[in-house]
Order: C-alpha cells, then sequence, then structure tokens
C-alpha cells in the first residue's frame, strides 16, 4: 500500500471507478443503448466496408470525411469545425484538460452525468453541483446563484438531463449562458437529441461561449465510441490540442461514414423507440404507487416504493434496469429504464408488475 499512497494522486485514490455490470443472459434496460440491429444485407455491406480498411496505417488525423459526412447527416452548421473524441466520456476529458488553471471550478446541475464531476477532479479542478428543484426541474435562481459565487470555467447542462430525461427551459439556459458570460463556457450536452424535440445546434452563432457536444452513441452505434463537439472556432483551437492525436481508430471512422450514408435507418429506430417511450410511460403510470418522470430522452425515470427490492426481485427475473437510488438524494427510490422494442418493454412490464 505503500507505493500505492506515495504515486497515486488523493483524488484518484477517492474516486471509485466507473463500474458496468455483467449483463449475460438479461434483458439488457440500464444503459440506453438503442435495441434494434441492423439488417442481413447492412451488415453485409459493413463488413465488406470494413474489409477495406488498411489496418496497418494510422488513420489520417484531420478526419476530413468523417467530419463532413457528421456535418450532412446530423444537422451541424456547415461553416463549424468539428472535434472528435472516443466517445462524448473524451471530449469531456479534453475540456477538463485545456481549462485546468489554478483554482478552476466546473459546475453542473445535480443529479447529472456522473463523468462532469470526474473528469473535472482527475483534472484537478473543484466540481460545484446544483440541486434540481424536487420536480427535477432547474432551479435556475440557485445556477445564477452558482455562477455568480464560483465563476466556473465549465458549466456543463445535458439537454435533456441524464439521469431524469427532464428537458430544461429554453429561456433558463439563454440567462445561464449569459451569466457565465465571457468567464468561461457552456457545454450543451446532447447525447440524447434523436429523442429530443429540440436543440440548441442552431444558435451557435448567437453565444460565443456555447459549446454543443454529441454522440452517436444513443443513435445506435454505441460499440464504435464516437462523440463529437463543435462551437467557435477558437474555442475549438484550444481544444484540439489536447486531443490525442489518431484518437478516432480507422474501423470506427469506416463504420460511421457507411452508417451515416444509412442515417435514415437510424431516424427511424429513434421514432419506433419515441413511439414506445410514450406506450412504456402510459402503462407504468397505470400502476399503482408507480410515478413516471417527463423525458425528452430514450429511457424513463421513475419512483416506486421500496426500489431497491423491486430492483433485485428484476434481477432475479433476468430483467437488468439502472437503480439510482443511492447517486443523489432527489432520486430516492428511483429506477431508470431504457425504452427498447415492444417485445422487450412488454417483458419488462410483466417483471415489473410482479415485482411491485
Amino acid at each position: 500500500m505503500s507505493l500505492i499512497a506515495n504515486i497515486i494522486r488523493p483524488e484518484v485514490l477517492d474516486l471509485a471507478a466507473y463500474h458496468v455490470p455483467d449483463s449475460v443472459g438479461f434483458v439488457k434496460l440500464d444503459a440506453m443503448e438503442n435495441p434494434y440491429t441492423l439488417s442481413a444485407d447492412l451488415q453485409q455491406a459493413l463488413a465488406t466496408r470494413l474489409a477495406k480498411v488498411a489496418l496497418n496505417r494510422y488513420p489520417v488525423p484531420s478526419y476530413s470525411g468523417l467530419k463532413t459526412a457528421i456535418k450532412q447527416q446530423l444537422g451541424v452548421p456547415q461553416d463549424y469545425d468539428l472535434v472528435l473524441g472516443n466517445g462524448s466520456d473524451e471530449l469531456i476529458s479534453m475540456v477538463s484538460m485545456a481549462c485546468a488553471k489554478a483554482g478552476a471550478k466546473v459546475l453542473a446541475p445535480l443529479p447529472g452525468f456522473v463523468m462532469y464531476a470526474m473528469s473535472a477532479r482527475l483534472a484537478g479542478m473543484q466540481f460545484v453541483g446544483v440541486p434540481l428543484n424536487a420536480d427535477l426541474t432547474l432551479d435556475l435562481a440557485a445556477m445564477l446563484a452558482a455562477i455568480a459565487e464560483h465563476r466556473p470555467a465549465i458549466t456543463y447542462l445535458a439537454y435533456p438531463n441524464n439521469p431524469t430525461g427532464t428537458l430544461y427551459e429554453v429561456a433558463d439556459i439563454e440567462a445561464i449562458l449569459r451569466a457565465v458570460g465571457d468567464t468561461g463556457v457552456v457545454i450543451l450536452d446532447e447525447a440524447y437529441q434523436p429523442f429530443s424535440p429540440v436543440s440548441f445546434m442552431s444558435r451557435l452563432g448567437e453565444f460565443d461561449n456555447l459549446l454543443v457536444m454529441r454522440t452517436v452513441s444513443k443513435l445506435g452505434l454505441a460499440g464504435i465510441r464516437l462523440g463529437y463537439m463543435t462551437g467557435s472556432q477558437a474555442l475549438l483551437e484550444q481544444f484540439e490540442k489536447v486531443r490525442p492525436p489518431y484518437n478516432i481508430n480507422v474501423l470506427t471512422e469506416a463504420a460511421a461514414e457507411f452508417m451515416l450514408e444509412q442515417v435514415a435507418v437510424l431516424d427511424a429506430q429513434a421514432a419506433q423507440l419515441c413511439a414506445q417511450r410514450g406506450v412504456l410511460t402510459e402503462a407504468l403510470a397505470r400502476l399503482p404507487g408507480v410515478t413516471v418522470f417527463p423525458s425528452a430522452a430514450n429511457f424513463l425515470l421513475i419512483r416506486v416504493p421500496q426500489a431497491e427490492q423491486v430492483f433485485a426481485k428484476l434481477v432475479k427475473q433476468k430483467i437488468l434496469v439502472k437503480n439510482v437510488g443511492k447517486m443523489h438524494v432527489l432520486l430516492e427510490n428511483c429506477l431508470r429504464i431504457t425504452v427498447s422494442t415492444p417485445e422487450e418493454n412488454s417483458l419488462f412490464l410483466d417483471a415489473f408488475s410482479a415485482s411491485l
């Protein structure tokens, strides 16, 4: 232990590793993945494309073809550049690394995506969490007070929020952008944009301190690990300096370019999941004692009495959801359920009803 104490930073010693439970044999509804697979024809076409990739060569580091495809197919303004990451997790780490001046702080609503706080602490920055209201909406007054007090270098707003599914009010986000001003960046994390009716992507030109970050994971490509971020060129140039060289591998690049040619297939899957979100919401709301929170994502947050016991009973029935009750006091007795296919949703509802 003396070796560990001598060489590992205290911030790391105090952290717990990001835990992913074993899901083999389970109906997996804990990670907000797209449950749909590709058709046999598309799988064969993708395999043919990947077979042509030169695995003996590094990627071309500009990633110009992939960036062009993202801008054409995913609604990024053509006159904006992109910074690419190995998932949005790497983008969050890159921003922290670039902004970790002495005394710099990161601010975000809580409960929220755990990587905002973890990345801040790993970079030696202080994380400031601002609790949501009891109904899981944004506490704007508390956010503005925290911004005035702490002058954060980075403010994260997940839009919609994970793990609550909350879609913050546009006017509230505008107020935060104005309050932060030129003392920090505001990152709109639009990971769940395929399931949300709104986006700030078209408003980048209005705010010099705004960055929009997304991932293709929720769109149906979680396995290839690709995130992207855009905003003012002046900001992107600085973040590009800390991006690891060749951070997007050639298989991810080729798979992403191929799938963006088939983006209509992924959009149709997202539409199906949005429809199923409504079906699942209505079914859960009819059950006694179950509270369903509004969601603009591909998951639902629910509150149920004795959630720990319900979760344990679901596990016994090989249904895996996310027990978020210990993440934050506002999430007491809450479970998060990924919206899936009609068949998997039905399996979950049957097991859940039997577990109440």
